[in-house]
């Protein structure tokens, strides 16, 4: 990739783009999520209808990713909301665009199956991945994410 901007061609992801994603996901994070991959195209192939996995190629090499599935009703809502649980881009790809045609496609197609809202959550200390959502249009929510662990006991 030699100019500053790249027209990748986003497509669905399939299954023969398993080693692809892994191997993407592993460069950027450190660490292999096989697991999760393997189960959200399983998902997927299950019920299409609920998830989607956006694969952006350039010279038929894949060079980014984006997961989300759509819940239906939950946490007291009416409407369905998409939530975003993966999205990657290659380091010699980011800045170029990419991420923004992933993010683009990723909303068509979620219009396309009436969501409306897209959600999706983020380390704050992750700077470049919270730019990156902040440039693409995501707020704060105005709910809070509460978590505990399931190791110790309640006292109430």
């Amino acid at each position: 990739m030699t100019d500053r901007t790249s027209k990748a061609s986003i497509r669905p992801i399939v299954p023969a783009d398993l080693e692809g994603v892994i191997d993407l996901d592993r460069l950027t994070t450190g660490q292999s999520r096989r697991g999760f991959f393997e189960k959200r195209l399983d998902a997927a192939a299950r019920e299409p209808g609920a998830f989607l996995s956006l694969g952006a190629a350039v010279d038929g090499s894949l060079v980014g990713f984006a997961f989300a599935y759509v819940l239906d009703g939950e946490f007291g809502g009416v409407a369905p909301v998409a939530v975003l649980d993966a999205v990657n881009v290659h380091p010699d790809a980011q800045g170029r665009g990419v991420g923004r045609q992933l993010m683009t496609a990723l909303t068509q197609a979620l219009r396309g199956r009436g969501v409306r809202e897209l959600q999706t959550q983020a380390d704050w200390t992750q700077y470049d991945i919270v730019h990156f959502f902040g440039a693409a249009g995501f707020t704060l929510a105005p709910r809070l994410v509460l978590e505990r662990q399931t190791t110790a006991s309640a006292d109430f």
